[in-house]
């Protein structure tokens, strides 16, 4: 599938809230996936770190996103989007960080920097050739976490 055809499906099922998706968690808004398939299509957790290393990289290139993470946070941010994907993904990790709303309270994020955040996280799966099949899986489970950080 090419690129193009490939954005506008992931933002359609990101922005579409995606029905699938089961019952929030306090702290991620999602439970785990039951299978760890996913897990192992992302390269384990160094698979995980080498993406959220990539996916930095594009979101402090890219102006529709620069403002949220070009500070020095950006290590600190990377961690916990590994652990958060990890818990996601049934990789025996836990997520320890705060709640998907206080974490992103006062940053004013609107539809156009998450869609923009999900083309760039799109971006670093591709770059590791994480299977399309499981980028959907995980996207699933994160499109709905867009009602807890939206700011209008």
């Amino acid at each position: 599938m090419n690129f193009i055809y490939k954005t506008v499906f992931l933002l359609l099922l990101v922005t579409s809230g995606v029905s699938a998706v089961a019952e929030p968690s306090p702290n991620l808004g999602n439970t785990p996936m039951e299978s760890d398939e996913v897990f192992k299509d992302f390269g384990g957790k160094p698979g995980l770190v080498a993406i959220m290393d990539d996916f930095m990289v594009n979101l402090v290139a890219d102006p529709r996103t620069k403002p949220y993470f070009d500070n020095e946070k950006q290590t600190y941010i990377k961690a916990m989007l590994v652990e958060q994907m990890c818990e996601l993904m049934n990789g025996g990790c836990t997520y320890p960080g705060r709640d998907m709303k206080s974490s992103h309270t006062g940053l004013k994020i609107n539809r156009a920097a998450f869609n923009a955040l999900v083309e760039d996280f799109q971006l670093a799966m591709d770059k590791h050739d994480v299977p399309f099949r499981s980028q959907n899986k995980l996207l699933a489970k994160l499109a709905p976490m867009y009602r807890m950080i939206e700011e209008k």
